[in-house]
């Protein structure tokens, strides 16, 4: 396999290749990492019942719904250094442990404190969870071949968790009761705390150094008050408060790098972004989950409320493009190891996934086929991306700072959708709010919801027009992030084949 690694000398043994106790490792490993990927959108449907059971106000529903992103986000750095000083198996069973608890108490919660508590120490055990699969993956897998093979699986998994969250989130709020999309996760922690000791390596770094903890409260300081803001801004707008909110969070990360620069012992490791291929990878993945995640908030909606899905008919259309998305990793990891460049992998990902967005800028008021193709072209070319540069940055890191730099990965990619949602979600709102005509209802001007709810009041045709009008100006501006989407991809295909043909290359097989 041709791929970017340390460069290796001639003298150097060839590494150790895994056999089928790592691939079973690596099965288990996966199942616990498709459900903490799934908790992202597992309340999707499960709210309305939860609010009529539990009857939270408006703040705490709100709380139910985004604390888990917020806590992991917040703790991945966290955890993935912790990982590397107390051992990642031990940190992924005792993160398996608090999820399998926090899971038994959301599923049988009497009030919506109790729910956000566990919805937070869900985010925690998430947050140890992700971080110490891909070191262990880094780990079992010293092959690159066998590497880059286990880690296109991961990216699979990992995709295909967030899409099926919000499905079987539907499918089980319908045939039972809200709590049971809490106690799926049971059975895969129990299997991970049963086969977890007996199958996974214990690896941790052998001169870790004193935990930073200043950098604890510095990094969630960070974190926080930039997802927060960007997670506002696409359905709130660019109000002072958000706006400040990241403005904070971004003084915060200044004084957080300061201090990884210049302490003994630092929490994320300078040395890092010294490996060669890391810096590269972290900004082209964050670029990656910018595009995949940009895309999310006008397809959602466009089936919903321009197309007239009810939710879960929406979330059921929205499988189909993962039946392409789960064939990019391995295409994008064959590709690489039957010789092409990865350079070329991943300037053909963004490019396809340029065409998507292209593709979407295409959709009218009723092209449903037409948009669900081009979120299968787009997610398919930001998989192959992804896998890549995953593969890239863990090739690149030292084993014993695996968990760091697992951790710098996924706060990118949850930096970047953050992002994408709130600029391209901006750039829609910015245009559907030019369309609709001034003299609608200051409601109907906010949001394409809130221009269905006022037709909804109006008598016959005076509410179909404007419904018709808002459906129409929704989709403009969905044309409208689609164009900026595109462009914004096609410059980081020309940007990966420059850096990318940087980095050196190992020539094993």
């Amino acid at each position: 396999m041709t791929n970017t690694t340390h460069p290796t000398s001639s003298s150097e043994p060839p590494a150790a290749r895994a056999g089928r106790r790592e691939w079973t490792a690596l099965g288990v490993l996966m199942l616990p990492l498709l459900l903490v990927s799934m908790d992202v959108s597992v309340l999707y449907f499960a709210i309305p019942a939860i609010s009529s059971d539990l009857e939270p106000t408006g703040t705490q529903q709100l709380w139910i719904f985004d604390i888990y992103a917020f806590v992991l986000a917040a703790l991945l750095m966290t955890m993935g250094s912790l990982g590397d000083r107390i051992g990642r198996r031990r940190l992924l069973l005792i993160g398996a442990a608090a999820f399998g608890a926090a899971s038994l108490i959301a599923a049988y919660a009497n009030s919506a404190e109790t729910l956000i508590a566990a919805r937070a120490v869900l985010g925690i055990g998430g947050a140890t969870l992700m971080p110490s699969t891909m070191a262990l993956i880094r780990t079992m897998f010293a092959d690159p071949a066998q590497r880059a093979k286990a880690i296109g699986m991961w990216s699979a998994v990992m995709t295909a968790g967030i899409a099926l969250g919000s499905v079987m989130s539907g499918l089980l709020v319908q045939y039972f009761w809200w709590g049971s999309v809490f106690l799926v996760n049971l059975p895969a922690m129990v299997l991970l705390l049963v086969l977890g000791p007996v199958l996974l390596p214990e690896s941790r770094d052998p001169a870790p150094g004193r935990f930073d903890w200043p950098s604890v409260p510095l990094s969630m300081a960070a974190v926080l008050p930039v997802i927060y803001g960007l997670k506002e801004i696409p359905s709130e707008g660019w109000h002072a408060e958000y706006v400040v909110s990241v403005t904070v969070g971004l003084l915060f990360a200044a004084v957080f790098v300061h201090r990884q620069r210049t302490t003994a012992s630092p929490m994320i490791s300078p040395a890092l972004f010294r490996g060669p291929g890391f810096a590269p990878a972290l900004a082209l993945n964050l670029v990656s989950a910018f595009g995949m995640l940009g895309s999310a908030f006008f397809t959602t909606q466009y089936l919903q409320s321009v197309l007239g899905k009810s939710a879960l008919e929406a979330a059921l259309w929205a499988l189909l493009p993962s039946v392409p998305i789960g064939m990019a990793a391995p295409v994008a990891t064959a590709l690489v190891h039957q010789g092409v460049h990865r350079a070329s992998v991943v300037t053909a990902g963004f490019a396809i996934g340029a065409s998507g967005y292209a593709l979407l800028a295409l959709a009218g008021t009723d092209s449903m086929w037409l948009v669900l193709t081009a979120c299968a072209v787009l997610a398919g070319g930001i998989v192959m991306v992804l896998s890549q540069m995953t593969d890239l940055a863990m090739g690149a890191a030292p084993v014993e700072r695996a968990g760091s730099a697992s951790a710098l990965l996924e706060t990118g990619t949850e930096f970047g959708g953050a992002l994408g949602m709130a600029v391209l979600g901006s750039i829609g709102t910015a245009i559907y709010r030019h369309d609709i005509p001034a003299t609608a209802p200051a409601e109907a001007r906010e949001t394409l919801g809130g221009a269905l709810a006022v037709a909804g009041r109006l008598p016959g045709r005076t509410g179909d027009a404007l419904a018709t009008t808002a459906r129409e100006a929704f989709t403009s501006g969905m044309q409208g992030a689609a164009i900026a989407g595109a462009l914004l991809l096609a410059a980081a295909a020309a940007a990966a084949s420059v850096t990318l043909r940087r980095v050196p290359v190992d020539d094993k097989k």
